[in-house]
């Protein structure tokens, strides 16, 4: 046998809100515990001869606040439990019992489990007084955050928000972070404490970038953002991306996005995707902020073409995506270890194979060559079917040996030219040169394209110095002899040195 359970609301802070039915249960109860004595509505308990005992000792004596739900939920199913049958043990909280209460929540779940009857009584929310202290109607649009989990991503400015548990000035802290990943810093938000309390309320309305330097902050602190439908901040959604290439692509849009297809799109995939990598070369963040924005638009175009025929639509790349990193990083979202890099690449590799497995295919009998892209520049396509062959065992013992055959290449290389042989075995000879100095590089830990991409970009800047020179003396390239081109190339030498 057991008592009842009863939850019930004190309201956001306001004694004169207390419903005469929590009242009468508060008196009538057996037990009566508070989640916390902080709250304004305990003096009218103490004038009402209501006895309690409070769960703020958790806060102290335990390192988080799930541990704290835990433990409440825990004494109270136990208190519960060994009442006698009639009795009623009453847990009352700050606001309504269904707002923002874990503990609510896991008793909800255990209670039934325990065979305890649980009743739930409301009370006034802290949503009850925002929507009038602050003014808004959240039919227009409202979402409410919990300040201790709040991300960026859970953030819609198109919404009135409100962000409940900001218990400090660290947790505002946080809060602030999240907030302005998205909106602008001068962006006016307002922070209500003790809202509707008669001589504790206070509401303040800072800029954003303030938010944490405030004071007062405690258990009936809130922060409320405005919704906000400007341009300015929508269009740093990815909603907002997905909209306008939509718009784009459909009647009223461009004329030049509709008539695109997957074909016609092909090379600017790729030439913007060759234009990122040259500003990772340059080194050059404002320019590889706009190329990465390029790249990203052919992916929105490409999902944009499916989803207008309806096979998928980016929000399904973007779970598929997730489910693979997930999926392949068991050693960071499952029960696998990796201690290292290549350990990681290990698990990558090996729930890479189980992927086919689960879509009925069998790696075991593909060839050790096979996922390397058709389409891929040659020199990279070398360096990936090397790598691939190496770990199979199909490989050169050592670098000197790979040194010997691009020599052997050379020769043969140069015998095909001296004996006149036709130009495609030529370029045969020329390409299995090419593909020995690929081999060389991988033995010495270097990217080929890295390597050769330095090479240019090392070409142009000596070439461009000779023009310079020239230039700077009234002269140009046409004017100059091949032997003063060469000694402004050992100039320019010179000067790389002197960097």
């Amino acid at each position: 046998m057991s008592g009842t359970l009863t939850v019930v609301g004190l309201g956001s802070g306001n004694p004169d809100r207390l419903t005469l039915g929590i009242i009468k249960k508060l008196k009538a109860a057996s037990a009566v515990y508070v989640r916390t004595a902080e709250h304004p509505v305990m003096v009218a308990l103490a004038e009402l001869e209501i006895a309690w005992q409070s769960f703020d000792g958790l806060y102290e004596s335990l390192d988080s606040f799930p541990e704290v739900y835990e433990a409440i939920t825990a004494r109270l199913i136990e208190e519960a439990a060994s009442a006698p049958q009639g009795a009623e043990i009453v847990y009352a909280v700050p606001g309504h019992p269904m707002v923002a209460e874990s503990a609510v929540s896991l008793l909800r779940q255990r209670c039934p489990e325990a065979g305890i009857e649980l009743n739930i009584l409301g009370g006034e929310s802290f949503l009850d007084e925002a929507f009038v202290r602050l003014g808004f109607d959240p039919i227009e649009g409202f979402q409410l955050l919990d300040a201790s989990g709040i991300r960026s991503s859970q953030l819609q400015p198109e919404l009135h928000t409100l962000i409940g548990q900001v218990y400090d000035s660290f947790t505002a802290s946080e809060t602030k972070l999240s907030l302005m990943e998205l909106y602008p810093p001068e962006y006016e938000i307002i922070v209500g404490h003790a809202l509707g309390v008669e001589g504790e309320e206070r509401i303040d309305r800072v800029p954003l970038y303030e938010l944490d330097r405030l004071d007062g902050y405690g258990n009936l602190s809130l922060v409320y953002v405005p919704a906000n439908r400007s341009e300015t901040v929508q269009r740093r959604t990815f909603a907002r991306l997905h909209e306008i290439v939509d718009t784009l692509r459909s009647p009223e849009g461009c004329p030049w996005d509709r008539e695109q297809t997957h074909e016609s799109l092909r090379k600017n995939l790729i030439e913007e995707t060759y234009e990122v990598l040259e500003t990772i070369d340059e080194d050059d963040p404002d320019h590889m902020k706009e190329e990465l924005g390029d790249l990203l638009l052919q992916i929105m175009l490409h999902s944009q073409i499916e989803e207008e025929v309806g096979t998928f639509n980016v929000y399904d790349v973007i779970e598929g995506l997730n489910d693979k990193l997930i999926f392949r990083h068991p050693h960071v979202f499952g029960d696998q270890a990796a201690g290292n890099a290549e350990e990681a690449l290990q698990n990558w590799e090996g729930m890479k194979a189980e992927e086919k497995r689960r879509k009925g295919l069998k790696p075991e009998a593909e060839s050790a060559l096979s996922g390397v892209p058709r389409d891929l520049p040659a020199l990279m396509k070398a360096y990936k079917l090397q790598k691939k062959a190496s770990k199979v065992g199909f490989d050169w013992d050592n670098v000197n040996d790979v040194l010997a055959k691009i020599r052997e290449e050379v020769d043969e290389l140069q015998e095909a030219i001296q004996n006149g042989h036709s130009a495609e075995e030529q370029m045969l000879e020329l390409g299995d040169l090419l593909f020995a100095a690929t081999n060389a590089a991988r033995f010495i830990g270097t990217d080929p394209e890295e390597a050769l991409t330095r090479t240019n970009r090392k070409f142009v800047a000596r070439f461009q110095y000779i023009e310079q020179r020239l230039l700077s003396q009234g002269r140009s390239l046409k004017d100059s002899t091949l032997a003063e081109m060469e000694e402004l190339w050992q100039e320019a030498k010179v000067e790389e040195r002197k960097l």
